[in-house]
């Protein structure tokens, strides 16, 4: 039976609750008509009228700093605006650190924050406590202090979003529910509800706690789970400063925001319920949980060693609530890739403190193109189904909510919900050392623990990781003999039919011309020129490409590039057929072609060829290609032979002192060779021009998605370049430092790491123009300052003549 509707709207939002309205109140501002926001019950009333309401900046991510920071911006204006108090209180924040551990993630976080232009100040426990009179400074080494931090009332708040939204002709209409979402042709057409059927030509899902439901609804898989989350009231008998600052002590797990005469405080419990598998009941209300004291005892106990006064007052009221936790415990923000005009944000934990600055984003992103900010971090297509199965999903985010207020350090890996995906030769690696990472479901080694040693991560800040020399004796391996690298996890899509080389010609920014049995590296960029992805496309017979990219950029990489195809032309994943055995080093060749009777010789086989070889009594297709800067082959295997494949690989480079290598060797090489990371190094903030990648945009090749712009960029010049510092000996860089010339900050770190082969630390960055030439600079880094010295991109093999040998 047709869909018929009883009415249109353009733009319909489905909930309204503080992210919701904030969308609303954003798209409406910015000039979008016929706008409808849909709430099942009444504003605030599924976890927003819950909430505590603090608002803070600096966190442990960039990206997330960012998003609030704008928040920050737009709670600063709505009350003049809207004529709508919201009770914003803008009176700071001070966040402790009771270990040296978590003082270097904070002095971390705040030299990131530097880079934003967020003020922050750096001050000791006596300082701390002149803020904050009531904390014991036994313990403290440290603390933050955000001035431009503080505290909102969520309802006031909420209600400020509507109401801004209807002055500029939103329309929101309260106790109606969704039904179903009626899908045509990948697009939402509109919805069935309860109060009559409403045709969109945009849906929004802002539903909070029923985002994955709504989801569902849409044929979309979402990674929003729902966990409780507890804080509770004190009794009113304190005498406070009506500026008194909020506080949080990550270290006793409890944040505190004042209250009249008495204080709010939560925490970040482990142990956290997790409920209905991410789907709530439509009909669940304005309810709360019944009260779990065993948990609330595990951060009130801390926070009464903190504040001894709140030993002498009671509890007043108990709040125990669901709230959003995502899979990893971020937002989920933007275009689902499953439908062309299904918008998400939901997954929010910090909802109110996010709302203003996902309002914008999102809103800038349906009506420009661009959310005005890096929102990958955010991004649904870093989720793939297998992070929104029901018990992965609610193991995930159980986790991802204990670890709110945990040290997050460098390089940490989740410990739930871990061993989905293994590849053929997961077992064997085990037994050779390997320490295992996680990524989009795939157990990867990260790195191997020698002879006799226990495969065990301990990170650090400041000082060396516990993997360090464990990783250089790998990258010795890399360099100077020959190494195995199981790299199954990459993502990788068959792209077939008639008219595909075409098709992708159009896409890629460089020239795929030319006969089959190539390797192309080449970025996908957008209209503006913006990288949207960075990929190498196999060219293995007329019409037939695989497409292989990072394991956890394979839903966005591979939405982007079957938007563009035409009919006839498909994409199928492949991930799962392949299993991906990289042998590299310089005497990779001797190890391969002692066990192939095809020819790899240098001039039967150079550099970027693609062609099918025998390995042993299997066959895989070879591409002479790599990561690291060596001589090396990527091997894809059918999965069921790759352990044959692997273990005669071994037995046959025995004699050249063959080492199976991990990620983090992988990491360390393409520093020294200068290869870009997508995400970290390039975005679609970044043109390749910037990045200094030039050499793959053929201009001459005819029309390709960004040509127009990419041209003019290249006859007008950039405004910034990309360059590679480095600094002699070990600096504990990990990305977010600030670079400094004549005493200003110039601009911020990329990827960092260490080069074993050279003994000194790099980092990437962009720089104006102007400075792009200079050599001289200094890195901060946990209040210290490095001299770096900006010099070639590359600084292992420039001419190529080991990749190509």
């Amino acid at each position: 039976m047709a869909f018929r509707a009883d009415r249109h709207a353009h733009i319909v939002i489905i909930g309204g609750g503080a992210i919701g309205t904030s969308v609303a109140y954003h798209l409406a501002r910015d000039g979008a008509e016929d706008v409808l926001l849909i709430e099942k019950a009444q504003l605030t009333h599924g976890c927003t009228w819950h909430a505590a309401g603090l608002v803070g900046q600096l966190r442990g991510k960039k990206n997330l700093t960012r998003l609030m920071q704008n928040s920050v911006a737009v709670f600063d204006r709505l009350e003049a605006e809207t004529g709508q108090h919201i009770a914003w209180k803008k009176v700071g924040s001070l966040r402790l650190a009771g270990s040296p551990e978590r003082w270097s993630e904070i002095r971390r976080s705040m030299t990131q924050a530097k880079g934003f232009g967020v003020e922050c100040h750096s001050l000791s426990a006596d300082e701390a406590s002149a803020r904050f009179p009531f904390i014991v400074k036994t313990g403290i080494e440290g603390a933050a202090f955000i001035p431009g931090d503080g505290y909102i009332d969520p309802y006031s708040l909420t209600m400020a979003y509507a109401k801004g939204a209807r002055q500029n002709g939103a329309r929101i209409e309260e106790g109606v529910t969704v039904e179903e979402i009626v899908i045509e042709n990948r697009r939402a057409v509109g919805v069935i509800t309860d109060g009559g059927n409403i045709s969109c030509d945009i849906l929004v899902n802002c539903a909070g706690l029923w985002a994955k439901r709504v989801g569902e609804m849409a044929g979309v898989a979402l990674a929003a789970g729902v966990v409780e989350h507890q804080y509770f009231l004190t009794e009113k008998t304190l005498t406070l400063d009506p500026n008194l600052t909020t506080l949080r002590d990550p270290d006793n797990n409890f944040y505190l925001k004042p209250d009249t005469g008495s204080f709010a405080i939560g925490g970040w419990e482990d142990g956290s319920r997790g409920c209905w598998r991410g789907r709530p009941p439509l009909d669940f209300g304005r309810e709360l949980f019944e009260p779990n004291m065993e948990r609330l005892e595990l951060f009130a106990l801390p926070a009464a060693d903190r504040l001894p006064v709140l030993n002498e007052i009671g509890i007043q009221t108990v709040i125990n609530g669901p709230i959003p936790v995502s899979a990893d415990g971020e937002p989920i923000m933007g275009l689902a890739p499953e439908l062309d005009n299904f918008y998400v944000a939901c997954g929010f934990t910090a909802g109110i403190a996010a709302s203003g600055g996902a309002g914008l984003a999102l809103s800038n992103m349906m009506l420009h193109g661009d959310a005005g900010m890096d929102l990958w971090p955010f991004d649904v297509r870093r989720f793939g189904k297998v992070h929104s199965q029901g018990r992965y999903l609610e193991e995930r985010a159980v986790e991802a909510y204990g670890a709110y207020y945990k040290i997050h350090w460098p390089g940490e890996e989740s410990q739930a919900a871990r061993g989905l995906r293994r590849s053929p030769l997961h077992e064997r690696l085990a037994e050779q050392g390997a320490m295992f990472g996680s990524k989009f479901g795939w157990e990867r080694p990260n790195w191997f623990a020698g002879p006799g040693e226990r495969p065990e991560d301990v990170p650090s800040f400041e000082g060396k990781p516990g993997w360090f020399d464990a990783v250089g004796e790998e990258v010795r391996a890399i360099r100077e003999r020959v190494a195995l690298i199981d790299q199954t996890s990459f993502s990788k899509f068959e792209i077939s039919g008639p008219g595909a080389e075409v098709a992708l010609q159009r896409i890629a920014a460089n020239d795929l011309s030319g006969p089959p049995g190539k390797a192309v590296y080449t970025q996908l960029c957008n209209d503006k020129g913006g990288i949207e992805a960075d990929v190498t496309l196999i060219h293995v017979a007329s019409d037939l490409f695989y497409l292989v990219t990072g394991s956890g950029f394979g839903a966005r990489d591979s939405y982007w590039v079957s938007r563009h195809l035409p009919p006839g032309v498909t994409l199928r994943d492949v991930t799962n057929r392949f299993a991906t055995i990289n042998i590299c080093g310089p005497k990779a060749r001797d190890v391969l072609q002692s066990v192939s009777d095809d020819d790899l010789s240098n001039a039967a086989f150079p550099f970027l060829s693609a062609r099918e070889i025998e390995v042993g009594d299997a066959r895989a297709l070879a591409v002479r290609i790599g990561y690291v800067g060596e001589l090396g082959y990527e091997l894809y295997v059918e999965q069921d032979y790759a352990a044959h494949v692997y273990e005669i690989l071994k037995s046959a480079g025995e004699a050249y002192g063959i080492a199976d290598v991990g990620y983090r060797a992988i990491d360390a090489c393409r520093m020294e060779k200068g290869y870009l990371y997508w995400s970290g190094d390039i975005t679609p903030d970044y043109n390749p021009y910037e990045a200094g990648l030039g050499f793959c945009v053929a201009l001459d090749k005819g029309d390709f998605i960004g040509r127009a712009a990419l041209e003019k960029i290249k006859a007008e010049g950039v405004a910034r370049k990309l360059v590679s510092f480095t600094v002699e000996g070990f600096a504990p860089f990990h990305g977010g430092e600030v670079v400094i010339a004549g005493g200003a900050v110039v601009g911020t770190t990329s990827s960092t790491g260490y080069s074993y082969r050279f003994g000194k630390t790099i980092a990437f960055g962009y720089l104006p123009v102007a400075l792009a030439e200079e050599t001289s600079f200094r890195i901060e880094a946990f209040g210290k300052i490095y001299e770096a010295l900006r010099g070639p991109r590359t600084l292992y093999d420039p001419r190529m003549e080991r990749l190509k040998a």
